[in-house]
């Protein structure tokens, strides 16, 4: 969600800061504003919409300065308004935030009663006043910060800035990511590396509860006791190409069109081993993973499907039961808890506030084995657990996940296999038959991707409609779910999935001409299965939109339109029938006129409720 940047340096850091702000976009946001401090007069300029409106009233109005914080909002507290955007202001202190602050309706009763007044809706603005308080208390800036923030109660990543205290920019963490850039003379904060990634690649990731003060001579880092902390400084290795758009319309696309060198850096582990070694998760994973009895998956969204397509393969493949729950909801219900199940986060980001505390309940229920699997070193949540697994997509950039939902499904079956090995599910000439088919699936991607003129003629016809169903079944259900949430999120057609067989207990009273029929149909076990779920859509008007394999036994008529990925490629198949899915909700969204990048009211790392 919301993005922070912040400089103090001996150059002037606007153009840092606007820049920062720029390469946030892609988070979601709905207004943003900078703070800085010239001369030690403290300016600030807002507006709703773009960064290019905000980086324009700025180059107008004459910003400039060596010490500032900027923000892009995502509206929780208050509507999409100038006053609610961020940074805010109280007396002399700048402050931008993400996260949530629960008790702020408490706070703000406590501060009106103090005399303070509220120019916001926001949670935020409690936050400023309540610093300026402690500063009044006799405090210095550092110190007032490490005050109030035990005070507050929720998520919140904090930097502030203040007209009395020039030299310093001061920062806080708790339930949401933020780290500091260390340079020459000059030093950073961003919620994000890649806001920062143009000034410096050496980077602290800040601990839960921290504090930094950040002066250009260097960084104080302070842990949640207030003692003066060693934080590790690493090299951030987000190229500046993968936050390109180069050639392509949109970073959707452009991350689409990533997935075969995507997938290609995510086995190469496996593929460089021979097989797949139980290292690829740790170096004490196959202790921990051969006494597991379980395997429990925790994630939101997308990832949320990866984990029910990894349901599929671990069950059948490694012979272990395993529960797939959506982590906002495993999170407020009394969970049964085996020790000996593995409990597996899935998160892009590794900052998503929900698997966060969904990992944290699982521990304090007696959970002792946790894996994540996360596209970010360093961030959260693999640091919270005790084994992990990095895919290497890179950069993601749009807020409709694509690559990165193919490369955890790529880990997950390797996690598979892995299990199948350690618990005798799987032999040698097993093994090396799924890892032959690894070898080709980044060429069988290609194929898939190679369907794309066809699928933007589909994509005509779908942009016409506005409600659409998905169908699939056993492994491909997750993919009808992926399908269907990818078109409505950036086409905004209503969309919904269900196994196909659950059809004629409800779903078919909504067939008719008007209503398109997704159905994801590869030449496995279950095709006839499939072929007979589509007759009863055919016997009611409706018309199917088919994407199966060249080998199976399809035959395209009125009504019944027909894509051919490549041939069958067996438990890998879902991982190859995402593909057409994303490109046909991408040329969908695209002949609606949609912000295929930005879609309206979401926003690219969930990091509050």
């Amino acid at each position: 969600m919301c993005g922070i940047v912040g400089a103090i340096a001996d150059r002037d850091v606007v153009p840092v800061l606007i820049e920062g702000l720029k390469r946030l976009e892609y988070r979601g946001y709905d207004s943003s504003g900078i703070a800085v401090l010239d001369q030690a007069r403290l300016r600030r300029v807002r507006r709703t919409g773009r960064v290019s409106e905000m980086a324009a009233a700025a180059a107008e109005e004459g910003f400039a300065a060596r010490l500032g914080i900027g923000h892009t909002r995502w509206a929780t507290h208050g509507g999409v308004t100038e006053a609610n955007a961020h940074p805010h202001i109280s007396q002399g202190v700048a402050l931008v935030h993400n996260g949530i602050i629960e008790n702020h309706e408490a706070k703000r009763e406590e501060l009106r009663a103090l005399g303070y007044t509220f120019e916001s809706q926001t949670d935020t603005e409690v936050i400023a006043h309540l610093i300026h308080h402690h500063l009044q208390q006799g405090h210095d800036l550092l110190a007032a910060l490490q005050v109030t923030v035990k005070e507050l109660t929720g998520a919140y990543a904090l930097a502030v800035i203040s007209q009395a205290e020039p030299e310093r920019l001061v920062v806080a963490r708790m339930g949401c990511p933020l780290l500091v850039g260390v340079g020459e003379g000059e030093q950073f904060v961003a919620s994000d590396v890649s806001a920062i990634v143009q000034a410096t690649r050496q980077v602290i990731f800040l601990e839960e509860g921290d504090t930094a003060e950040l002066r250009r001579e260097g960084v104080r880092v302070f842990d949640e006791h207030g003692a003066q902390v060693e934080r590790p400084v690493h090299v951030s290795d987000v190229s500046l190409a993968s936050l390109e758009l180069g050639p392509y319309r949109h970073f959707m696309q452009k991350e689409i069109h990533e997935q075969p060198r995507a997938l290609s850096d995510t086995l190469e582990a496996a593929i460089d081993a021979g097989g797949f070694p139980a290292e690829l998760f740790g170096a004490n994973a196959a202790e921990v993973l051969r006494g597991i009895e379980g395997v429990q998956i925790l994630a939101c969204g997308t990832s949320y499907y990866a984990g029910l397509t990894a349901r599929y393969w671990i069950e059948a493949i490694a012979g272990l039961p395993c529960s797939v729950e959506i982590a906002s909801e495993y999170r407020y219900r009394a969970a049964y808890a085996n020790p000996k199940h593995l409990v597996v986060t899935i998160s892009q980001s590794g900052e998503t506030l929900d698997t966060m505390e969904a990992l944290k309940y699982a521990k304090s229920l007696g959970h002792k084995h946790t894996l994540s699997i996360c596209n970010v070193p360093e961030s959260a949540i693999p640091r919270a657990s005790e084994l992990v697994c990095y895919t290497r997509a890179g950069a993601e950039i749009g807020v409709a996940s694509t690559k990165a939902f193919t490369t955890q499904l790529a880990v997950l079956f390797q996690l598979t296999v892995v299990l199948g090995k350690l618990h005798g599910k799987v032999d040698a000439a097993q093994e090396a038959d799924y890892l032959e088919q690894m070898r080709f699936l980044p060429g069988s991607v290609q194929h898939a991707l190679n369907l794309e003129p066809q699928i933007m003629a589909w994509a005509e016809r779908f942009a016409t409609h506005q409600n659409a169903l998905f169908l699939g079944r056993g492994l491909h259900y997750p993919i009808a779910l992926e399908g269907a949430l990818k078109l409505k999120e950036i086409s905004y057609i209503h969309a919904e999935a269900y196994p196909a067989g659950e059809l004629k207990h409800g779903p078919l009273a909504l067939v008719d001409a008007s209503m398109p029929v997704v159905v994801i149909a590869p030449n496995d076990r279950l095709l006839e299965k499939v072929k007979s779920n589509m007759q009863e859509v055919r016997a009611r008007g409706g018309e199917l939109f088919v994407f199966t394999d060249q080998d199976s036994q399809f035959t395209e008529s009125e009504g019944v339109h027909l894509m051919r990925t490549p041939r069958h490629v067996g438990v890998l198949s879902p991982i190859v029938h995402t593909i057409p899915v994303q490109l046909l909700a991408y040329h969908t969204a695209l002949a609606r006129g949609t912000d295929v990048d930005k879609p309206r009211n979401l926003a690219k790392s969930v990091t509050v409720e």
